[in-house]
């Protein structure tokens, strides 16, 4: 099935997590396409962002409330609909991996069962039920689903949380039978790993990681975007079910 857009030609994202980090990046890089983006997060929009159409394209929902999460799905269709129905790209950037009382890494001993739960929700399930909610618009546009996951998926790791890194863990699995169950409807699924990236909220010590990095540095936000953005353009359109490590070897 051949890939439907806007009349114009315009493709459309929606995007989880955009307020900053990774998010802000791949707004840049989408925008910079020519894309729609449509941004998701918990905080309302920013009049000092510079994107275009940015506070007529943000909703704000809170990925942790199942019931925020069901309205803003609704209210995303209604948004596509003006773009005849068509989503090329979700991207599940947002994710939470919160701290113990005194900034401690929770772990699976003492870590309270709902915390558990919160981070799998927004970590997990979140991705898993937009895919569903929006199901009928990537399916007409033959469209694409990135989740990103994590390094902390596949090693234990020093200041990520044994919560967060469980969720990335299911993720990077649900990545694969999402690709198994998307695919013969022509939409791609696939995750990228990002490692250690120079982002304002870097733990304390992760520059003290970098010997421990092939490439002995910490990535860019923008390195991580493009590989998204790859594998929601025509380039990737044989890719399904990968896992994209964007680390810098840190995971060999």
């Amino acid at each position: 099935m051949e890939k439907q857009s806007k009349p114009d030609g315009r493709k459309t994202l929606v995007l989880t997590g955009a307020s900053r980090g990774i998010g802000h990046a791949a707004v840049r890089r989408f925008s910079s396409e020519g894309w729609r983006v449509l941004t998701l997060s918990r905080q309302p929009f920013d009049d000092n962002c510079p994107w275009p159409e940015g506070a007529a394209n943000h909703v704000q929902v809170d990925l942790g409330d199942a019931d925020s999460l069901g309205l803003a799905v609704a209210d995303i269709r209604a948004r596509l609909e003006e773009d005849g129905g068509y989503l090329h790209a979700l991207v599940n950037n947002a994710g939470i991996s919160p701290k113990l009382d005194g900034g401690r890494r929770p772990n699976s001993i003492d870590t309270p069962m709902q915390v558990w739960r919160q981070v799998f929700q927004v970590n997990f399930f979140a991705p898993l039920l937009l895919a569903r909610g929006l199901f009928e618009e990537l399916n007409a546009a033959q469209g694409a689903i990135v989740n990103v996951t994590s390094i902390a998926g596949v090693r234990v790791h020093p200041f990520a949380g044994s919560a967060y890194a469980t969720s990335k863990a299911a993720l990077a699995s649900l990545t694969r039978e999402m690709a198994a169950d998307f695919g013969p409807h022509g939409i791609r699924v696939n995750a990228i790993a990002p490692g250690e990236i120079e982002t304002s909220i870097l733990s304390p010590g992760t520059e003290g990681m970098i010997k421990d990095i092939p490439l002995r540095r910490l990535g860019d936000t923008k390195e991580v975007a493009d590989t998204i953005y790859y594998l929601c353009s025509d380039a990737a359109s044989y890719v399904n079910g990968a896992e994209v490590h964007v680390n810098g070897g840190q995971h060999v």
